[in-house]
């Protein structure tokens, strides 16, 4: 596998604060176990932050937007003027995951690693590497280097918000034909059919998906992808905001600060951000469960799990924005839930 001497390091997480956490956790008001995900939630940011009871103020959803070559191959019931214009309603606060992202009390930043057009916004964060990936059916979607320089666009943004005060970050995307380079990770990194990996993205018909399912096919063909070896997989079959998702896992996880993973795009980031550097693993945190049908994979894969079952396959970051609130709750809980003690409530008899 390629040699990355450029990825952060990421500090392991903290046992004792786990612990910690699970002792007060014992104390509180209620049977062990008894608020479900809520428990294994706090336990894991305990671990994460080295807090027993973390609290985060301030959180962000990283946005990273791209076009993609391959939809010239018509996979996409949307055309590609589509990934500009909505970078531009993102950066407006007009998109789903704006909305929820201010329902949970965070922030949207979208940064520009890819966009097939010249994009200018106060707002934007301008790290363009191209103008969008070649055609992954007809040869490599990017080399090595590009790859390399978008990933490092998703790191120095991870970095510049930790210095801002952001402790935890979401991943979120922008790119019309993005659930085909997804796809093609997939397939390349676990050896599935395209016929299972496929999806209907955007909403296309039963002919279509079979073209698309073809032209994965086509672009595993070309590019013989190795599985070994994420950086290879990512250039050749992957995308520039993919690409930089896997920055935003990596960084984020170098800061100590936990991850939450939203769909189908994302969680093919993730996959390769555990690839690359496995000690990322105990900062992700699973969001929903996309209606794309390789999504359930790519999280088997990653051993992680998705916690919000709302039949969404929007993207952008609004299942993540979601389970912003969510964390919200596992936190209070720790913070303000009463102990056996504080409440005068007798606890669970020994036998």
């Amino acid at each position: 596998m390629t040699q990355l001497s450029w990825i952060p390091t990421i500090p392991a997480v903290t046992e004792e604060a786990r612990n910690a956490a699970l002792d007060h956790q014992n104390q509180l008001t209620k049977p062990p176990g008894s608020l479900g995900v809520l428990e294994r939630l706090s336990l894991q940011l305990a671990a994460a932050t080295g807090e027993a009871k973390p609290f985060f103020e301030k959180k962000a959803v990283v946005v990273m937007a791209a076009d993609h070559g391959v939809v010239a191959e018509g996979v996409s019931a949307f055309p590609a003027e589509v990934t500009p214009q909505m970078v531009l309603n993102f950066l407006h606060g007009g998109a789903a995951v704006n909305v929820l992202a201010r329902a949970a009390r965070a922030d949207v930043f979208c940064v520009d690693v890819g966009v097939n057009a010249e994009l200018t916004h106060p707002k934007l964060i301008s790290r363009k590497v191209k103008h969008g990936t070649d055609n992954m059916a007809q040869g490599p979607a990017m080399t090595n280097e590009e790859a390399i320089a978008a990933v490092q666009a998703g790191i120095d943004t991870v970095s510049e918000l930790a210095q801002q005060g952001y402790t935890m970050f979401a991943t979120g995307e922008m790119g019309i034909g993005n659930t085909t380079a997804s796809a093609a990770i997939l397939c390349a990194m676990t050896g599935i059919t395209p016929e299972a990996a496929v999806g209907r993205g955007t909403g296309i018909g039963d002919e279509q998906w079979k073209h698309k399912c073809n032209v994965v096919r086509r672009a595993l063909e070309v590019n013989k992808p190795d599985p070994k070896d994420a950086l290879d997989v990512l250039a050749k079959i992957g995308g520039l905001e993919i690409a930089g998702l896997v920055g935003v896992i990596l960084g984020a996880a170098s800061h100590g600060a936990p991850v939450v993973i939203d769909g189908f795009i994302s969680t093919a980031a993730a996959l390769l951000a555990a690839s690359l550097a496995p000690e990322v693993k105990p900062y992700l945190i699973g969001s929903h469960l996309s209606e794309e049908q390789g999504h359930q994979s790519l999280l088997q894969q990653l051993e992680l799990t998705a916690p919000l079952h709302m039949n969404m396959r929007l993207g952008e970051g609004t299942g993540a924005a979601l389970m912003f609130q969510m964390i919200d709750a596992a936190c209070l809980i720790m913070r303000e839930m009463a102990t056996f003690a504080e409440a005068g409530v007798s606890g669970k008899e020994e036998a």
